[in-house]
């Protein structure tokens, strides 16, 4: 997946719009649309999913074990610091709810619901609960026959939206939410491209371009819209745009984008906490107001892409460790062989 740099480069964008819209909540400032940085990870996960899956061998629980693997311990560690941070400093963790049912809840993507919402220890974790709903719904497909996959999928995704408006208040009602059709957004979309289509250049562009323009006029339309409509559509219409206009016309990787792709995940779960602490120095340090909201988000930023390369890098390479080239090559050639 990391031949698809634009792919790299929307999770990166997505990341740090997400960290700006918190820095802008914190001063009462208007970037509220950063918040649809979620939206856009939701497509490039069902993306990503269906790639990196379809035309393989299907092993359901390597699947499971490797998402599980991958989101649960870097999460579970910012999880610990986050609850502790609460308990110590509860005035600097605003909005933030501790109890030992949410604790565990929290651990375990069961959150308290609160208005209806999932209200995890970690705020912006709320994602991750579904995220690993839908990884648990693909795991349950990945059983299937590769012919039936898709159609089954997506379909399940649909079912589930549906059971939202019928279902009573509470954590059925809380995992059904419409915003799930954004990861079989991106399912349809992986699948268009492992089936080689392609657009023009310029479509291709229109598409991500027209998709930035709807996010950046989201605030005119109806509040109470649907946000699978409101950021989804939009969302879906930029990882679409972007990954067909690379297959038309594509690039050389920049170096800072793409770290900010990898680091996405860390910069995602780390910056409510890196924030609190780049406050905390922005205030001491007596700095003017007008400055304060840049000067905390580099901070929070700079602090969360450390944090991936000493926490979060190291854990991968534990977790999933590489093989070597040489065994790389050597099994590629194996796999040749065989197919001839």
């Amino acid at each position: 997946m990391t031949s698809i740099h634009s792919i790299q480069y929307l999770r990166g964008l997505a990341a740090c719009a997400v960290v700006c819209f918190h820095v802008s909540e914190q001063f009462g400032g208007p970037f509220h649309v950063g918040a649809a940085g979620v939206d856009v990870f939701f497509v490039i996960s069902g993306f990503i999913m269906w790639v990196t899956t379809a035309g393989r061998p299907a092993d359901p629980w390597r699947f499971m074990g490797r998402r599980i693997t991958r989101i649960v311990p870097l999460y579970w560690i910012v999880t610990l610091l986050t609850a502790a941070g609460i308990l110590i400093k509860p005035q600097f963790f605003y909005g933030h709810f501790f109890s030992m049912a949410n604790f565990v809840g929290s651990l375990f993507f069961l959150p308290v619901l609160q208005e209806r919402a999932l209200h995890p220890i970690v705020i912006q974790g709320w994602t991750l609960c579904y995220e690993m709903m839908f990884y648990l719904v693909f795991t349950l497909v990945l059983f299937l026959g590769e012919r039936w996959r898709f159609g089954v999928l997506v379909g399940a995704l649909v079912v589930i939206v549906a059971l939202h408006f019928v279902l009573p208040v509470g954590y059925a009602h809380a995992f059904t939410d419409p915003v799930v059709l954004e990861f079989a957004a991106g399912v349809v979309v992986g699948r268009l491209w492992l089936q080689g289509a392609r657009l023009p250049l310029g479509v291709a562009l229109a598409m991500a371009v027209l998709g930035f323009l709807l996010l950046a006029a989201s605030p005119l339309f109806d509040a109470d819209m649907a946000r699978a409509l409101h950021w989804g559509l939009p969302a879906t219409l930029v990882v679409a745009g972007a990954v067909f206009a690379e297959r038309a016309r594509p690039f050389k990787p920049a170096a800072l984008p793409s770290f900010l792709g990898d680091a996405s995940y860390s910069i995602y779960l780390w910056h409510v906490v890196a924030g609190v602490l780049a406050t905390g120095v922005v205030l001491r340090a007596g700095l003017p107001a007008v400055l304060q909201p840049a000067a905390i988000l580099a901070i929070t930023l700079a602090l969360s892409a450390v944090l991936y390369l000493i926490v979060e890098k190291p854990l991968i390479g534990l977790l999933h460790p590489q093989r070597p080239k040489g065994a790389v090559k050597a099994s590629t050639a194996a796999a040749a062989g065989a197919a001839e």
